[in-house]
């Protein structure tokens, strides 16, 4: 999902297009009125941001990610999930059938969740070293992956425990599964699945007019 997303406002009404030279209908006409659309400063086309950056980029962050690309990440989409923290470095770490892994590719498309300010230095060094002995843990050996999914931990049981770990370092309390996800998880679940239903749109009918 490369291509930038422009809103702009005519006959009252939101209308998303791509930013590019193919974009919209190829007629330069407003897809509701199908006249040429006169602008003013407030309804001038503006960049929708994406959802979706590379985790590789986003230090110190919890990770959400689908092997088959961002556009599985729709809250519609039944496609499993897969989420990893990210040190300051931006090498991911994640809990596989293999143990945990270390990625330094792969979650070039993803949500990301920051979770520490980058002015907290000392902070950032103690999550650096605290993932690396977090990680270690027989908690995340490879062969007791089947039982932590039994329970429904793995991949995300891993990442939540290591944040209610630093969070614990920090003098902070702990997340239950639901505060986190509820707080975190699903407000940009649903950013993301409202980008993707507009791209998917766009790509198909050369629109989107949002009609509320």
């Amino acid at each position: 999902m490369e291509r930038a997303v422009v809103k702009f406002r005519h006959c009252g009404r939101d209308i998303y297009t791509f930013a590019d030279p193919q974009a919209g209908t190829g007629t330069g006409l407003c897809p509701v009125c199908q006249q040429p659309p006169v602008l003013g400063l407030l309804d001038a086309p503006v960049a929708l941001p994406g959802p979706f950056s590379s985790g590789h980029r986003a230090p110190c962050a919890f990770l959400i990610g689908a092997r088959e690309g961002p556009r599985s990440l729709g809250e519609w989409n039944d496609s499993e999930l897969h989420v990893g923290i990210s040190n300051s470095a931006g090498l991911v770490y994640n809990y596989t059938l293999s143990g945990v892994q270390i990625d330094e590719q792969g979650w070039e498309q993803c949500v990301c969740i920051q979770l520490i300010p980058p002015w907290r230095d000392s902070l950032v060094d103690s999550w650096d070293k605290e993932l690396q002995l977090f990680s270690s843990l027989p908690t995340w050996a490879a062969e007791r992956f089947h039982e932590e999914r039994e329970f429904g931990s793995c991949c995300y049981g891993f990442a939540l425990s290591f944040i209610n770990h630093m969070r614990s370092v920090d003098g902070k309390d702990s997340l239950s599964r639901d505060e986190f996800t509820s707080r975190h998880v699903l407000p940009r679940i649903k950013l993301a699945s409202m980008f993707i239903r507009v791209y998917e749109e766009i790509l198909q009918n050369g629109f989107y007019v949002n009609n509320q």
